[in-house]
């Protein structure tokens, strides 16, 4: 028997290309996007024995790890090419402009499904694309990010 649209629709997992990212409220054009971590320390506690044989180790969670995110554009002529370069330019010195970054996983008409927002990003590395004499790949800039959480909603 065959589905309906609505039951391929809510059955199905959502394609992982039709995504858009937000610095700051702004949409700027990735081609991908990793590192959407929520981790937590592990706490290893030993409790000393009271009663029986040797002692008890307990595992608790401890504070959250920090996000690493990673973003990879390719370089367009006419379109600011300098936007991350001149975030990651302007770093000094426990002096940086954190921006709050929001990915949308969207559906097929280009409704965001899921936001992952990314809290307090900061650049910590920009890649220039590599170049090869012998190849006609895509320029691709990537810039790594340090933030401080990632809070996720479903719409």
């Amino acid at each position: 028997m065959a589905m309906t649209k609505d039951q391929i629709k809510t059955a199905y997992p959502l394609p992982v290309y039709n995504f858009r990212v937000e610095i700051d409220g702004q949409t700027v054009g990735f081609s991908e996007v990793t590192g959407l971590s929520i981790a937590y320390e592990t706490i290893t506690y030993v409790e000393s024995p009271t009663a029986g044989p040797g002692p008890r180790m307990m595992h608790m969670p401890g504070k959250p790890t920090p996000t690493k995110l990673t973003l990879k554009k390719g370089l367009v002529s006419g379109v600011s090419v300098a936007a991350l370069y001149n975030w990651v330019n302007s770093i000094q010195l426990n002096r940086v402009q954190k921006k709050d970054i929001v990915i949308r996983l969207c559906d097929e008409t280009g409704n965001a499904v899921v936001s992952w927002k990314v809290q307090n990003a900061f650049p910590t590395k920009l890649d220039a694309p590599a170049f090869t004499a012998s190849s006609n790949d895509v320029a691709i800039e990537t810039i790594e990010l340090m933030a401080d959480g990632i809070a996720m909603q479903q719409h």
